[in-house]
């Protein structure tokens, strides 16, 4: 396995800083929505069905919310799309754990709308520090990260819950979250190359025409579909542990499930070659069908390692995608619509697993997921092959020779070069 092409990309100025931030600031942002759900259930009395109504008002509301944010930066800047966004979080944060329930689901709409954008900043800072030859390393570190974040974020927002109260919890997490806001505007990392900072200044402005297109669309369902597996497969295991009554072993097969992720990450990113998202997305929903088959904790830790060490790699590869394909220029605006289908999918894999599992038995919820993946991912495959072309021999150790036109053949156009990762 080769180490060479992380460490360039770690040692690349600001790389370091950024990853470093970036895993402290996801932390709070992911431990937000469990934290929440336990103040509904627990210091409000409300219920599980109430706190799932105000996880999905913050879903739909942050759905719409980050292609707006995404925006705000590309005309703007960074640093007002964070003021903006903290203090929307230091506000909420401060009153949310003595609102009564129907002013929270407003508030919760506002923060939504609002929700601090770091996951997308960090992937448009990593297109701005790194160059395109180096990304895919880039963004399999950034994946990892992200698989790290949501196993520690979730865990120790129950472990405060239970030491010490919701109500304090929430305190803790707010103040985290605002905490994350003022390190990432006082580092500022930048969102656009020097290059790109000129074209910004001289008032270039790019049409949505020019990348709001079919294959851009259909890279968006890629990343839906990823994530959606993700979500139904959580619901799937749960329900199979549950039925075969081993329950306790759930919080140590999901870390497992994520360990399978991050070590598919970190050898996605070291290999000599790249693997089109629309490849990696259908071997995920190829691989979830068969988990369906086994039985016992050890046969089902065992099933998950195919599918598992495919969910890191499709996100990176997506997330590869949509900084090569869209202008800087719109940079923003398009990983806001990423973040968007990131959060989609999520939305809907796992209350059509739960749909699934209540009706068929859990192991269906396995099939269901997986076929849908695997429809989905045949079905943008000709939206995605028009654009993409064969794919590329990653060049991370080369960035000069990667830049240069081969002699038998003519230099692609930016254009072109931005669709490779599809």
């Amino acid at each position: 396995m080769r180490l060479g092409p992380y460490r360039q990309v770690l040692g690349m100025p600001g790389m370091r800083s950024l990853m470093l931030l970036a895993i402290v600031a996801r932390v709070p942002v992911v431990a937000a929505p469990i934290t929440l759900t336990l103040h509904v259930v627990l210091d409000l009395d409300r219920g599980y069905a109430a706190a799932g109504l105000l996880a999905s008002v913050l879903t739909l509301a942050s759905t719409v919310g980050a292609p707006l944010l995404g925006r705000l930066i590309d005309r703007r800047s960074l640093r007002t799309t964070l003021l903006v966004t903290t203090i929307a979080e230091l506000i909420f944060w401060s009153i949310a754990p003595v609102l009564p329930y129907p002013v929270l689901l407003v508030a919760g709409a506002v923060l939504g709308l609002l929700t601090m954008p770091v996951f997308s900043v960090v992937r448009q800072s990593i297109a701005a520090l790194v160059p395109v030859a180096s990304r895919r390393p880039a963004y399999a570190i950034d994946s990892m990260a992200v698989e790290l974040s949501f196993m520690v974020g979730p865990a120790l927002a129950v472990l405060l819950v239970t030491q010490l109260s919701a109500t304090i919890t929430m305190y803790l997490v707010g103040g985290a979250i605002v905490l994350a806001g003022i390190g990432l505007y006082i580092q500022n990392p930048p969102v656009r190359t020097a290059d790109e900072e000129e074209e910004a200044s001289a008032g270039v402005k790019v049409s949505r025409r020019e990348w709001l297109k079919p294959g851009f669309l259909a890279l968006l369902v890629l990343t839906a579909a990823t994530t959606a597996v993700l979500a139904a497969t959580d619901i799937a295991l749960v329900a199979e542990l549950r039925a075969s009554g081993d329950t306790s072993w759930i919080g140590l097969l999901m870390a497992v499930w994520a360990l399978y992720s991050i070590i598919g990450g970190f050898v996605y990113g070291s290999l000599k070659r790249a693997v089109p998202t629309v490849v990696l997305v259908a071997l995920i929903g190829l691989f979830t069908m068969p988990i369906s088959l086994v039985d016992g904790v050890l046969l089902l830790a065992l099933a998950l390692i195919p599918a598992g060490a495919l969910c890191a790699p499709s996100l990176a590869a997506s997330a590869d995608a949509v900084s090569r394909l869209v202008p800087s220029g719109a940079r923003g605006e398009a990983m806001g619509l990423y973040n968007s289908a990131l959060t989609l999918g999520l939305a809907i894999g796992a209350p059509l697993a739960g749909a699934v599992v209540d009706a068929a038995g859990p192991e269906w919820g396995f099939v269901a997921v997986g076929a849908v993946t695997l429809t989905l991912a045949l079905a943008m495959f000709p939206f995605v092959r028009k654009l993409s072309g064969p794919t590329t021999p990653n060049t991370a150790a080369d960035p000069v020779a990667a830049s240069a036109p081969r002699a038998e053949e003519p230099a692609k156009t930016s254009d072109e070069a931005r669709l490779i990762a599809l």
